[in-house]
């Protein structure tokens, strides 16, 4: 889902994460409240199905029991052995691309990367140390020699490559996806695999680079698998190896349909857009009632990324209830409903848009394009321009690590 533009940036951003800072403010009391309401908060900050001991597969998951699969089935000598007579071709060098391949090499796999010579995509992959004519080919070279295919170009890009993929794609090669958008809305992308190969999904709960980041802290990320079509018998086995092999540490079986309605409502909703829109909104009530750009923004972005969304992240939503003040979590708890219930109609608008397809239209008929990339930069650049991110620019570089 990330651009050119925004893909470099992410590679320039990898290399300067540092921990999240949690600052302290007087609306969170999480650090320095003492009563024992808390503490026993702080003692289960997670259910008792999540500390389980690893190895265990069957989790409860609020009353619903699933099969979770996790690395430590798949050590790494384990991985070598399994895909010892594999070569994994993995096309295209965006976010996901760059994430995934990396962390395959530094697992010991027999993996290439397959880009357009000389393009953006190939000097980036060079820079990361791939070598041309070694582990480094162009998309019909490399298709030619991966057993298992890896199509992680944009979703218009394979759309627009698919005639000319398919036919290359030959029995015995494993066809891989990270995202079920192809397939699934086949009508209008014209991705029908083939009938004769094993088809399977593991899509990362995060963008490339966070894959990258949390393999190289010996963690793993969240990721889904699925399978489109099993030929071999052996589909689903070699999705949860590939699944570790790309840095997974926990993976949750779906389906193709499911995996892509979800991943598109949830970017429009609370991953990013319905979250951008709510910044928005209440930025601009604040500002429209004389509080000031920095007021606002520290009000609206600052406490909530930096204090309040790591905790709740660590902890759920009832510890930050918990360890706020008795007037923010009165405020909180009854406004919530109202949201909820606002927001609940957009919601459903948004998932029947997703499931019919009108996203998908839309989403193709951006692409299709030929200003396609001029008319994105122009909103980026209008997005860029709004006050409260310019706003946001100074207040982070204000941020100690910034100084």
């Amino acid at each position: 889902m990330a651009s050119k533009h925004s893909t470099r940036a992410l590679r320039q951003l990898s290399k300067q994460l540092v921990a999240p800072r949690v600052q302290q403010r007087t609306f969170v009391s999480a650090f320095n409240v003492t009563r024992p309401s808390l503490a026993a908060a702080r003692k289960v900050v997670a259910p008792a199905a999540a500390q389980q001991t690893r190895g265990v597969k069957t989790v409860d998951f609020a009353g619903d029991k699933e099969v979770v699969y996790e690395r430590s089935d798949w050590p790494r000598e384990k991985l070598l052995e399994y895909f010892k007579n594999d070569t994994l071709a993995l096309i295209g060098y965006g976010s996901q691309g760059h994430g995934q391949g990396l962390n395959l090499r530094d697992n010991g796999l027999n993996v290439i990367i397959g880009v357009r010579k000389n393009g953006a995509s190939w000097k980036d992959a060079i820079q990361d140390g791939w070598v041309p004519g070694k582990n480094l080919f162009e998309v019909d070279e490399a298709i030619q020699k991966g057993t298992i295919v890896m199509n992680l170009l944009s979703d218009a890009a394979q759309s627009e490559t698919w005639p000319h993929i398919k036919p290359m794609l030959t029995k015995g090669k494993t066809l891989y996806f990270s995202h079920g958008f192809s397939p699934v809305f086949k009508d209008q992308t014209k991705v029908e695999v083939p009938t004769d190969i094993d088809v399977i999904l593991v899509a990362p709960k995060g963008s490339g680079r966070t894959v990258r980041t949390l393999f190289k802290e010996g963690r793993g990320i969240n990721s889904s698998i699925a399978i489109f079509q099993d030929v071999t018998g052996k589909a689903e086995e070699k999705a949860i190896a590939l699944g570790v092999a790309v840095g997974s540490g926990y993976m949750y079986k779906t389906t193709f349909e499911k995996e892509v309605y979800s991943d598109l409502y949830g970017e429009r909703g609370c991953l990013m857009g319905g979250i951008h829109g709510m910044f928005l909104a209440q930025y601009e009530v604040l500002r429209e009632n004389g509080h000031s750009p920095s007021e606002a923004f520290n009000e609206t972005v600052e406490e909530a990324t930096q204090s309040l969304y790591p905790l709740i992240g660590a902890n759920g939503m009832d510890y930050m209830y918990e360890a706020c003040s008795t007037t923010a979590r009165r405020g909180a708890i009854d406004w919530s409903k109202r949201f909820k219930d606002t927001l609940k109609p957009v919601f459903e608008d948004l998932y029947k848009s997703v499931k019919d397809g009108s996203e998908t239209r839309r989403t193709m008929e951006y692409a299709g394009r030929k200003d396609y990339r001029a008319a994105f930069e122009k909103e980026m650049e209008e997005i860029r321009e709004l006050e409260i991110w310019r706003a946001g620019k100074a207040v982070r570089s204000l941020r100690p690590e910034n100084l």
